[in-house]
């Protein structure tokens, strides 16, 4: 693999720190606490929330020292390092998972037939180089390969981010609503 490549595959139990890791980190550069984030116990346990209910999580990850550099965050001071988010095949760079929608979070929408977008992220330092396209491209195509026919996303109207991602790779804003302290943005994909 060359040193900014990115390897996209299934969820591995040796993952679980990294992605731990990746999580804080990504939340953590939108501005917001990471402990603050609702219903993120799924993180702690991919097999039982994703794998075992029907849905999938694929992680993303990159190798050679190229990437090494990259993942230093180029002197920026980072309570994250190289080791927090390395794999037994690289280092984890994006993240994301599907639900179906059934066994999603209760207070999300009830759509039968539709699947659920849960935690995309990308490490901050590898943002703005198409990952996130790649890692939403194939969770798209499992979810139509497993007989999903819409995607649904939620996130935050603190993650500007996002807001902007979802709605330049063709997904519909349906709606808003309140969760806490945070204002959700809901959006939705035909397959």
């Amino acid at each position: 693999m060359e040193s900014n490549e990115l390897s996209l595959r299934s969820y591995d139990t040796r993952d679980d720190d990294a992605i731990w890791s990746l999580h804080e980190w990504a939340i953590r550069e939108t501005g917001v606490n990471p402990a603050d984030v609702p219903g993120t116990r799924d993180l702690r346990t991919v097999e039982t929330a994703y794998l075992e209910t029907g849905g999938t999580f694929i992680v993303g990850t990159v190798d050679g020292e190229k990437s090494q550099g990259d993942l230093s965050n180029e002197g920026e001071q980072s309570a994250y390092t190289i080791s927090d988010l390395t794999t037994y095949d690289g280092f984890l760079v994006v993240m994301g998972g599907i639900l179906p929608n059934q066994a999603g979070h209760s207070d999300e929408r009830d759509r039968p037939g539709a699947a659920e977008l849960h935690r995309m992220r990308v490490a901050p330092t590898h943002q703005r180089r198409g990952y996130g396209k790649q890692i939403l491209r194939e969770l798209e195509r499992r979810a139509a390969a497993t007989g999903f026919e819409t995607l649904l996303a939620t996130t935050s109207t603190r993650q500007s981010a996002a807001l902007e991602f979802y709605s330049e790779q063709g997904y519909e804003q349906t709606g808003t609503s309140t969760a806490g302290s945070y204002e959700l943005v809901h959006f939705e994909k035909e397959l």
